[in-house]
């Protein structure tokens, strides 16, 4: 009986969720500042409208509704990840089984292969080429899947690899420009230089580690880019000879040689570089924000991404965030394309950098903002996206790929594990998840 009883509160439970997934369709009048005439479109978001980022879409979709006054109408949801990455993409998920997706959506970059594959979200209506050409390539390379551009990113993201003045000048070490960085050669000749005057000081030449989760992919895969690797085939659908090439096992072991000459602490050490105890720290973007605010004495320099001995000038350097997509339920492509291109254009990457400091995504914007001129270290941020940026791993099976580099990297460079015989396994998950969209595309 208590079996019976358990298994009918489970219909019942999964039915409210399905009945909660149907697609919002109100009249006219229904909803405030819906009008007759206007064509309703419902938009998605993954934050919590209270704070800033949820603050920033409100304003894009209630300028949005002013332009298109008649013509159009946004009605925005809040949808906010809790703290595990779910809830918003739980919410997506249970739509696509039930029906009851929005015309648009946010879709986090490195996941736009996956949601095209699996026919959450639908290509945009076509744009032209000086429609194309306002975004930075990251951002078109990040939204194209096969031939179609599927999304828009409304924020770019960047890694810095940063450095102290005052102590490079004290080892009278000089930083290249851009378009010449250090090689893993050369770096390792200044850690070693370094490494006696970071020990007088109680720290080490390095402040690094290698976090869970997708941070590591984020941070650490432009040393396979730059070595001319790649670390799944251009269709997406195979890590062999991608994942465990050459160009990756190279990479690993150079992180490998790192922690094993003590340029690194093994285990992390809280505010290293910000308290003068590390000459360089590879962090994200927000790094510049923090020095600032909290470390005013830092002498802040941004180096470039080191390269691989190989590097060639291809694209290299860390990109990747939020962007927006038509979904698949969409019946006016053209008109959630119209919403794709607001809420990722000019005037909302320039209120997305004033209410949260994250990048915007076209070139306008950033020639609008200020500091992306006036400040050396946002501006050589700014120039390595616009010119190096590199998107993460295209495929369907990106989850799979960048927890797969997390715990490659750590059995390798912490571990000492033997490197090719780890990225085998990795590639042998990873194919796995990725036979059945290679059966399909068949």
């Amino acid at each position: 009986m208590r079996k019976r009883l358990l298994c009918l509160l489970g219909i019942l439970f999964v039915a409210a969720c399905l009945a909660g997934c149907q697609k919002k369709d109100p009249k006219p009048g229904e909803v405030a500042g819906y009008d007759e005439g206007e064509e309703y479109l419902s938009i998605w978001v993954h934050s919590i409208e209270d704070t800033e980022e949820g603050q920033a879409y409100k304003e894009s979709v209630e300028t949005f509704n002013e332009a298109y006054n008649g013509q159009y109408f946004a009605d925005i949801e809040f949808v906010p990840r809790n703290d595990s990455g779910g809830g918003y993409s739980d919410k997506v998920n249970a739509s696509v089984m039930a029906g009851g997706l929005p015309d648009v959506l946010t879709v986090d970059g490195p996941n736009i292969s996956a949601y095209a594959a699996n026919g959450i979200i639908q290509p945009l209506a076509d744009l032209t080429e000086d429609e194309k050409s306002a975004y930075l390539p990251s951002i078109i390379e990040q939204g194209t899947v096969g031939d179609d551009l599927y999304a828009l990113g409304v924020m770019e993201s960047s890694v810095g690899f940063y450095y102290n003045k005052d102590i490079l000048e004290e080892a009278d070490i000089e930083v290249p420009d851009a378009d010449h960085p250090w090689t893993w050669s050369e770096f390792t000749e200044i850690l070693e230089q370094l490494k006696p005057l970071m020990e007088e000081k109680g720290g080490y030449p390095l402040d690094m580690t290698f976090p869970v989760g997708e941070t590591s992919i984020y941070y650490f895969a432009p040393f396979v880019w730059s070595g001319g690797g790649e670390l799944v085939s251009e269709d997406g659908l195979t890590a062999d000879g991608y994942f465990n090439s050459k160009e990756t096992a190279a990479a690993m072991d150079y992180f490998r040689s790192i922690v094993e000459n003590g340029y690194m602490s093994e285990a992390p050490i809280d505010n290293l570089f910000e308290s003068g105890r590390a000459a360089f720290k590879i962090d994200g973007a927000w790094e510049v924000n923090t020095v600032y605010t909290s470390y005013p004495d830092l002498n802040l320099g941004v180096a470039p991404y080191i390269v691989s001995d190989d590097w060639e000038g291809q694209a290299y350097t860390p990109t990747g965030s939020w962007a927006f997509a038509a979904s698949s339920e969409a019946e006016d492509v053209e008109g959630a394309t119209e919403l794709v291109k607001w809420m990722s254009g000019v005037e909302s990457g320039i209120r997305i950098w004033d209410m949260t400091k994250n990048f915007p995504s076209t070139y306008e914007a950033f020639e609008n903002i200020d500091v992306f001129q006036s400040d050396e270290n946002y501006s050589a941020l700014y120039d390595q996206l616009s010119n190096y940026g590199h998107p993460r791993p295209k495929t369907p099976a990106y989850p799979q790929v960048s927890t797969s580099f997390q715990e490659v990297l750590e059995s390798v460079a912490l571990g000492g594990k033997d490197t090719q015989t780890e990225l085998d396994k990795a590639v042998e998950r990873i194919n796995s998840k990725l036979e059945r969209y290679a059966r399909e595309s068949e």
